[in-house]
């Protein structure tokens, strides 16, 4: 093993990798090929790709596939926008977005050459393409326009630090602003094929939409409504809220994951009420990462000395859990500690004598409650179990709950709550449900 190096000559440079094989990147002007790939890019960017992109995940959640990224490049890709402030990290990030959208609709370029030219003036690698020049016409424009960066009408690739004349690597020395090593990681996931670069440009983009002014604004009238509704109902009881929830997960997109943020709130607003004394909820799983690859047994799950005790895995629209209970089992046998797990099913469960029967069988090979229940009835067990203790009223847990649910949707409650897919669409319906229910 070699340590990764570059080394530079009069025409070319060599990106030799930590295995010994090299990236040869000649100098001089656009190849007949570059030229073919640069047009065909400038041109979808032309026709709208980037806004196109960024409609999608703003309006149609149920069209991303955000489950192709790993957690650790979730991760990364959340510094990165997390990084973010007046001062730095803006351009970082929005070369990122340019990379994104190139590797996406011609997944042959390199995306660390970011010089390239017809003429024999200007530095140029052969199969490099102008990305100040895209950055300029069709990234900084769009961007600007949804107000998702705060850009210099001139573009990002104005910053004299992005325009050396070295490939993009994790041995590129110029002087970066902002989350440099987070940048490099997307870059270097990109060039190896590890990171979907269309998966990770809709999580970058959903990120970008949350954090928003007009994001902000939508959040901000949405709870002033709430108080509103709280201000104005004859009672806020259970049966009230969860109508509300209910009619908010049937109108909403991605309703599966709905529910599991309506569940979680109602856990947050207990956990308020001290009703886990002796346990602590977990921050909500991020995306779908309920598996045992993630350690996860279910959706919602209560920890006690960092040791799962309890566990709730929601399933929209499915009746028939057999599958489920085997892969439950098979969790199980990894967390000796859970002393309840259970399904909560939108819809009435199919097959429910055979369900018993094998929850039974469960029970008695690992000392652990196993329950299969409706919303409804789920949403009714957790507030007799709240109240039962007089520590809360069922009014004040309602309000708790809806309030819970509302903030965590509008990217009020990240620590508790860290919801990565976008959440505008989500937060105009119930603003609209909230002020004609």
């Amino acid at each position: 093993m070699s340590e990764l190096h570059l080394r530079v000559f009069i025409d070319k440079s060599e990106l030799v990798l930590p295995d010994g094989t090299t990236q040869v990147f000649l100098e001089g002007g656009m190849s007949q090929t570059a030229k073919l790939k640069y047009q065909k890019i400038a041109l979808e960017l032309s026709q709208g790709y980037l806004e196109k992109q960024i409609i999608l995940c703003r309006d149609n959640l149920a069209a991303l596939n955000l489950s192709q990224l790993s957690q650790t490049h979730i991760g990364i890709l959340h510094k990165l926008v997390e990084s973010v402030t007046s001062e730095v990290g803006r351009a970082l990030v929005g070369l990122t977005v340019l990379q994104l959208c190139v590797k996406a609709v011609e997944p042959m370029q390199s995306i660390r050459l970011h010089k390239g030219s017809a003429g024999t003036r200007d530095f140029s690698w052969r199969d490099g393409i102008s990305m100040r020049s895209l950055d300029r016409q069709y990234i900084t424009p769009v961007l600007r326009k949804y107000e998702l960066l705060r850009l210099n009408a001139d573009g990002f690739m104005m910053t004299r630090s992005l325009a050396e004349n070295y490939p993009y690597s994790p041995v590129y020395k110029a002087n970066l602003r902002g989350a440099r090593q987070e940048w490099l990681s997307i870059v270097e996931g990109i060039e190896t094929n590890e990171i979907n670069p269309e998966a990770a440009l809709h999580y970058l983009l959903s990120q970008l939409l949350n954090q928003a002014n007009s994001f902000i604004n939508l959040s901000s009238q949405t709870i002033e409504n709430l108080n509103n509704v709280f201000e104005q109902a004859e009672e806020v009881d259970r049966e009230y809220i969860t109508n509300i929830i209910l009619r908010h997960i049937k109108e909403s997109d991605y309703a599966a994951r709905i529910m599991e943020i309506s569940m979680h709130s109602l856990m947050q607003a207990m956990q308020e009420c001290q009703v886990f004394p002796d346990g602590a909820l977990k921050p909500l799983s991020q995306m779908r990462s309920a598996n045992k690859k993630h350690g996860n047994i279910g959706d919602i799950e209560i920890l006690q000395a960092r040791q799962i005790i309890e566990s709730w895995d929601a399933k929209y629209g499915k009746a028939y859990l057999r599958d489920e209970l085997e892969e439950l089992a098979d969790k199980l046998a990894a967390h000796s500690t859970v002393a309840l797990a259970g399904f909560v099913t939108s819809v009435e469960p199919e097959r429910r004598q055979e369900m018993l029967y094998r929850c039974q069988e469960i029970e008695d090979l690992f000392g652990t409650s196993i329950e299969i229940l409706t919303f409804r009835e789920w949403i009714k067990k957790q507030f007799n179990r709240a109240m039962e203790d007089g520590l809360v009223t069922e009014q004040e847990l309602a309000r708790a709950w809806m309030t819970a649910y509302t903030e965590s949707l509008a990217q009020r409650r990240r620590e508790i709550a860290p919801i990565d897919e976008p959440c505008h669409q989500w937060l105009t319906t119930l603003k609209e449900i909230l002020e004609n229910f």
